[in-house]
């Protein structure tokens, strides 16, 4: 018989899982059941500690909120104080109501001495003067819209004030010299037609002239009627500026009024920095002037002067419809502005086709802007006796009017601010008048603005 082998004993895991589950029940056999009342006792004092936290938070929050409105208080109280301070010193510097229209107003003038001598061959002697030039304007803004422009200033004539120049020579036994209503013009711009401009009354001219040139339009020259102007952006360097307006030169009440029409367009392209470009071209055109007596009747009577136009029988012979054609070229040349110009002018009524044009080249360089800067100018035209009507045009250029040619000498230097030394001279001859002789005319001036 064989042995038998014994195995080694392992309890089995539920023996040894008895008294892990014994034990609980032996604890609680020993400790007895836990107090209830007790744990009620400790959850309430929680509570109550906890009330308590919130009590205190709470009383935070409003000491914080009442501290904030307090803050907030002195804060507002402080910007009041600095508003009424502030109110207060405006009240202080502020324009009392009856005197506000005074700031909607702008006074300007300005005042010339000068002195020239005239050599003109067609007489038997020399001519010295001395002359001034004082005028005083004044623009007012009626609002965004409206505006009203008036100036006087000094002239010469019997009846009226001479349309082309607003000179007194010094030496008339020391009369008063008499001051002409100059302009007198409204103007209308409104907002909701951004570049349209509309004008009524006696006003500067209102067309544009190359180079500022006299060739038909004196610079003095203040016509009398109406005019709208619209000016037309096209990108952001270039511009079309169209102009249109009627006048009335003489008011008749036993025969027709002569009358002036106008209409000009020119184009402005700005190619790079100062550089531009600027033509265009105009039309005028008289109405009933042909067979009416010299214009200069209406402010110098009884002189009757046609200024170089044909006449016969004391009246006009020839109609005047004229065609302008112009052009401008701007730059800087050596950091100095610079432009050269030229104008050009037809009488398309003219009788005589000889005596119809008129033509004008020039330039000008640097610019009058500070104390220190200067100007220089120069022109040449040649103008025809029918080329234009003679009262209206340059009144230098050989003594005014029209038959003539030659050149235009300008420098100008700012002295000090608003205080411009001047000189000018007339290189030129008769055409077609007075023998064709020489006229020469310096003209040493000194102007002060404000």
């Amino acid at each position: 018989m064989k042995d038998v082998q014994r195995q080694p004993w392992n309890p089995p895991l539920v023996v040894l899982c008895v008294p892990v589950l014994l034990w609980p029940i032996a604890a609680l056999a020993a400790g007895g059941v836990p107090d209830v009342n007790q744990l009620k006792a400790e959850l309430q004092a929680q509570r109550q500690r906890q009330a308590e936290l919130e009590d205190k938070i709470n009383q935070l929050e409003a000491q914080q909120k009442l501290k904030e409105r307090a803050m907030s208080e002195k804060t507002n109280q402080a910007t009041v104080a600095q508003e009424t301070k502030q109110e207060g010193k405006k009240k202080e510097g502020a324009i009392p109501e009856i005197l506000q229209w005074a700031s909607r107003v702008g006074l300007y003038g300005d005042f010339r001495y000068r002195y020239e001598v005239i050599d003109d061959k067609s007489r038997d002697f020399d001519r010295s003067r001395n002359r001034i030039r004082a005028r005083l304007g004044l623009n007012a803004k009626i609002n965004d819209e409206w505006n009203l422009g008036f100036r006087l200033a000094t002239g010469e004539g019997i009846q009226e004030g001479d349309p082309v120049s607003t000179n007194q020579t010094l030496g008339g036994s020391w009369g008063k010299k008499p001051f002409w209503l100059d302009l007198a013009f409204l103007d209308y711009h409104p907002q909701w037609a951004e570049g349209l401009d509309l004008r009524a009354g006696k006003m500067e001219f209102p067309f544009y002239k190359p180079g500022n040139d006299q060739l038909i339009w004196d610079s003095d020259l203040t016509p009398e009627g109406g005019v709208v102007s619209y000016v037309l952006p096209l990108g952001e360097k270039t511009t079309i500026n169209l102009s249109a307006g009627g006048f009335w030169v003489v008011e008749r009440s036993d025969t027709q009024d002569t009358a002036l029409w106008g209409l000009q367009g020119y184009g402005k392209q700005q190619i790079s920095g100062p550089t531009y470009v600027l033509g265009g071209a105009s039309g005028y055109w008289y109405g009933n002037l042909q067979g009416e007596p010299a214009l200069s009747l209406q402010w110098e009577a009884p002189t009757s002067n046609f200024f170089g136009n044909s006449n016969a029988g004391g009246v006009y012979t020839s109609e005047y419809n004229l065609l302008e054609l112009f052009a401008e070229l701007g730059t800087k040349v050596w950091n100095m502005p610079v432009a050269v110009f030229g104008d050009y002018v037809v009488n398309t009524a003219a009788i005589n086709k000889n005596k119809d044009t008129g033509w004008l080249a020039g330039f000008v360089v640097s610019k009058i802007k500070d104390p220190g800067s200067w100007q220089f100018e120069y022109d040449y035209r040649d103008i025809q006796a029918d080329a234009v009507v003679g009262q209206f045009n340059d009144s230098d250029f050989i003594g005014g009017g029209t038959g003539g040619r030659g050149h235009r000498f300008g420098f100008s230097y700012g002295l000090t601010k608003n205080v411009v030394p001047a000189l000018n001279y007339y290189l030129a001859s008769y055409e077609g008048r007075n023998n064709n002789a020489d006229y020469n005319r310096l003209q040493a001036d000194i102007v002060v603005k404000f």
